[in-house]
């Protein structure tokens, strides 16, 4: 589907680009140290982390994805952006202080101070599979298909190029110019999907039309199990395990927090990324549901906002519809390759040979060159696996969590936890996930054969959380652990003021009344 510009939609364009790249570059030419390409400096304050989480995690598939969700199944999709809060606040008052505490860079880094080098060596490399497929290869994947779809491109140039602009930011500015594009992405990827919503609302008359004109399960957020992609049960028992991972031990998500000037910061970051969520429904799935009223005989779920975008925006307001396309895109690609060229350098590079901060800078250059390469042929590869995206890449994500999500809460939660039962998690819990998740890109034995992707996940992380425990009872610990549990965490956290636990408390009142409102 090609999209018709006119001067004004190039103008915009236009200006968008050169603002990214004066954004990008130009604010970031004496970012010269290890921590300012790695970790910012760590002086991101609340609103730099939370925009730049934003911006991060509204890629293209949430713009496409979950406009596609709302097509063809209303406002259920809405739960993977209303329950991230619970995760996020178990991020920013359980995992964030230990975190920060330890002055760690890196995810492993934590691993290695728990549970020493075996699990810590486990983790760097299944970070850096999970950075690789999970990120960075979806991303490109996804990008390439809008990119190609809106300019008429092939699918490999589309994804060259956008690999080139994003490996650009990240290999020169680091960090903080992955942040700093994120915070002006952000604005632009609001603005836009408001706009677009206030367009599509406007051409139906009023909600009373758009509630009449659709399913009504298209206005709940818990489906009955006769669903067969998103009912409840999968929704209630798989999402956690998913989303403690995600928001938790994702080291493209944490990095950001781990940014931050202080504690504080960190923790109202991470609030206000929650209160983000609230709004995210209404501008990425309402529009799908509204080009079911408009267009469901002519859509499909994957060009729902396309199409809103190519019937509804003027000339002007459609460039900046497709700017904020482009800004997702280099945005999602850049923090994934700041990750990777984190993890590879600090925790890989350094093991074998020990370099000063202006090798560590130099090679983390090389390194996100490489990554970028890597990426461009595992979307490539997605390209063969005739999966719809958004299952494509949701299922990776679930099947790939439970190890992690099993040993950093049971790391944080139980002290008792040794490293032996740790690897024999990670290990062999990381190698099931590894070759179940190949299976699912390759619909292995044949498509359907396994659960849902969010059940599948569930019952991996109930077994590898027996496995754990029993592990556990049955040897003796080789590492005295030298970080608190959470039994302890009031002795280590004195950051934590009560102010903080009342916005958390105020928005879980109204995300219970949202609950309430749309059941």
């Amino acid at each position: 589907m090609n999209l018709s510009f006119n001067q004004a939609d190039y103008l915009v364009l236009g200006c968008y680009i050169s603002v990214l790249f004066f954004v990008g570059f130009y604010l970031n030419r004496k970012e010269k140290s290890q921590q300012d390409i790695f970790l910012g400096g760590r002086t991101l304050k609340w609103w730099q982390i939370g925009f730049s989480i934003f911006s991060a995690n509204a890629g293209p598939m949430m713009l496409i994805g979950f406009a596609g969700i709302g097509f063809s199944h209303g406002i259920v999709g809405s739960n993977f952006e209303l329950l991230a809060w619970i995760f996020l606040m178990l991020l920013s008052m359980i995992f964030l202080p230990y975190y920060l505490k330890t002055k760690i860079s890196t995810i492993p880094q934590f691993l290695l101070i728990r549970f020493g080098k075996r699990s810590y060596n486990f983790l760097v490399i299944y970070s850096l599979i999970s950075i690789l497929v999970v990120w960075l290869g979806s991303a490109l994947y996804a990008g390439g298909l809008l990119i190609s779809g809106i300019f008429g491109c092939s699918l490999l140039t589309a994804i060259v190029v956008i690999a080139l602009i994003a490996t650009s930011f990240t290999a020169v500015g680091g960090l903080k110019a992955v942040v700093r594009t994120g915070v002006f992405q952000s604005v632009i990827i609001i603005v836009s999907s408001i706009v677009l919503t206030f367009l599509g609302l406007q051409k139906i008359g009023s909600v009373d039309t758009l509630v009449s004109q659709t399913p009504a399960s298209y206005w709940k957020l818990f489906l009955p199990t006769s669903d067969t992609e998103y009912n409840w049960i999968a929704i209630v028992l798989g999402y956690p395990v998913v989303a403690i991972y995600y928001w938790c031990a994702d080291q493209t998500i944490v990095q950001k927090v781990l940014a931050a000037e202080n504690l504080k910061e960190g923790q109202y970051g991470a609030i206000f990324i929650s209160l983000l969520k609230i709004i995210m429904p209404l501008i990425f799935i309402l529009p799908g549901i509204m080009c079911y009223v408009l267009f469901k005989d002519t859509a499909q779920p994957d060009s729902a906002y396309i199409t809103m975008v190519k019937n509804l925006m003027p000339h002007g307001l459609l460039g900046l519809s497709v700017a904020a396309l482009i800004a997702s895109l280099i945005d999602t690609v850049s923090s994934s390759l700041n990750a990777f060229c984190t993890v590879f350098t600090l925790d890989v590079v350094t093991q074998v040979r020990p370099l000063n901060q202006q090798q560590q800078v130099k090679m983390g250059r090389w390194i996100t060159v490489v990554a970028a390469v890597l990426g461009v042929g595992i979307s490539l590869l997605f390209s063969y696996s005739g999966k719809d995206f958004f299952e494509l890449s949701q299922g990776l994500v679930s099947i790939l969590a439970p190890p992690l999500s099993v040993v950093f809460l049971a790391g944080i939660i139980w002290k008792r936890v040794n490293s032996i039962s740790v690897e024999i998690v990670l290990y062999g819990g990381g190698m099931i996930c590894l070759i179940l998740g190949a299976c699912h890109v390759l619909n292995y034995p044949y498509k359907g054969y396994w659960p849902h992707f969010l059940l599948l996940s569930f019952y991996i992380f109930v077994a590898l959380g027996i496995v754990i425990v029993i592990s556990t009872l049955l040897t003796k610990p080789r590492i005295k652990p030298v970080i608190p549990s959470l039994l302890e965490t009031k002795a280590v956290v004195v950051d934590n003021s009560r102010s903080i636990w009342l916005i958390w408390l105020g928005l879980a009142s109204v995300m219970v009344l949202i609950y309430i409102l749309f059941n």
